[in-house]
């Protein structure tokens, strides 16, 4: 017997994974996939994460995705299945998760007439889990012909779904700035090279570059690293970012103006600096006529929003490049409660589950 869907999103929660460690999440899903009264072929081309091919003509196929990776979150809600160590499914994976494996289930029972790849990505938060995935080459033994996902969020009430036409998510890149001077004692300041200060001005600089409301820039700080003792300037100092824009192109074209930036500081201040780039995850963009022909099918039996851009990162960007897609925002809030993806507190209810599975469901019948 195959656990229920929500039997498996507790288990998730319970026991969350980080990216490229999803092992024991890979396993229990392949178990109990396995179980499912239905010929499904199992691919596990990469280390975590599978792909299950349902395959019942000579047709073309349709993929839909989820990802299955946790966040290094403490969790804060007390609940029955709060998680048991140190990390969180704080971005709402495992409903996601979820939610493809009772679309699964359900396609498999149903026997709808219709090729359907089921992706269980790995490594969505870090890392670019859908580049790797994809790198294997196994997408390229199927055609193709549409791909759709789907993100949970607390900023709509439950059960609505919001999405657009064109970008969707913004592209997103992990970029590293270190700073490399020479430490001083604090009475003799002159005698070192500040890395710290260095990285200060740069911070300055940043604030004085000029914003484009058409195509806006999101540079987000989440880390700086300095010093070692109170008494002695840094000779190194680090910021951990991450970089949004409306393409790929234009997060290139905002990185080449701060290293311009700099390259002046490092003249000005003798510190030296080193521009370490993460993974980069393309902008994720709707395809139009999809957009037109799923927010009028969607729009009968949900609520529909179309909510414009938003400047959150999603690998799923790749897909999109890749095949017309569609990708949307599920809304999980009961009451007006808002906390955010990312939050300790995050945590869509179980309720969630039956409605993404009807939207995928609803979406799947309209465009076979």
């Amino acid at each position: 017997m195959s656990l229920e869907p929500v039997e498996l999103r507790h288990i998730l929660h319970k026991n969350p994974e980080l990216s490229f460690n999803e092992v024991n999440t890979t396993k229990l899903l392949h178990k109990n996939i396995g179980n499912f009264n239905a010929d499904l072929k199992i691919h596990t081309p990469f280390k975590t994460g599978l792909l299950v091919e349902y395959k019942v003509n000579d047709g073309d196929y349709f993929l839909f995705r989820a990802d299955i990776d946790a966040l290094p979150v403490k969790e804060e809600n007390e609940i029955d299945f709060r998680s048991n160590n140190e990390f969180m499914h704080a971005c709402g994976h495992d409903v996601h998760t979820s939610i493809m494996y009772a679309f699964l289930k359900q396609v498999s029972e149903n026997k709808y007439d219709k090729n359907i790849l089921f992706l269980f990505q790995p490594a969505e938060e870090s890392g670019g889990g859908a580049m790797e995935f994809y790198a294997t080459g196994i997408f390229d033994k199927f055609n193709i012909s549409k791909a759709f996902a789907l993100h949970v969020t607390d900023e709509y009430k439950e059960g609505t779904v919001a999405s657009t036409s064109g970008v969707l998510f913004a592209s997103a890149l992990e970029m590293d700035f270190e700073f490399k001077g020479v430490s001083a004692h604090v009475a003799f300041p002159k005698e070192g090279k500040n890395a710290f200060n260095a990285l200060r001005i740069f911070l300055d600089e940043c604030e004085k570059m000029p914003v484009i409301s058409e195509s806006p820039i999101v540079l987000g700080i989440g880390k700086i690293i300095a010093g070692e003792v109170r008494n002695i300037t840094p000779d190194f100092a680090k910021l951990e970012t991450t970089i949004r824009g409306l393409s790929k192109e234009k997060v290139l074209n905002y990185c080449a103006d701060l290293q311009i930036n700099l390259k002046k500081i490092e003249q000005k201040t003798g510190v030296k600096f080193a521009m370490k780039k993460g993974a980069h995850y393309p902008e994720v963009i709707v395809d139009d006529k999809l957009f037109n022909d799923l927010s009028k099918v969607l729009s009968t039996k949900f609520d529909f929003i179309d909510c414009g851009y938003k400047m959150t990162g999603e690998d799923f960007g790749l897909f999109s490049r890749k095949f017309p897609s569609f990708m949307f925002w599920l809304g999980t809030s009961k009451n007006g409660e808002r906390y955010g993806l990312h939050s300790p507190r995050f945590l869509p209810p179980d309720s969630v589950i039956e409605k993404g599975k009807n939207i995928f469901t609803e979406i799947l019948i309209s465009q076979m």
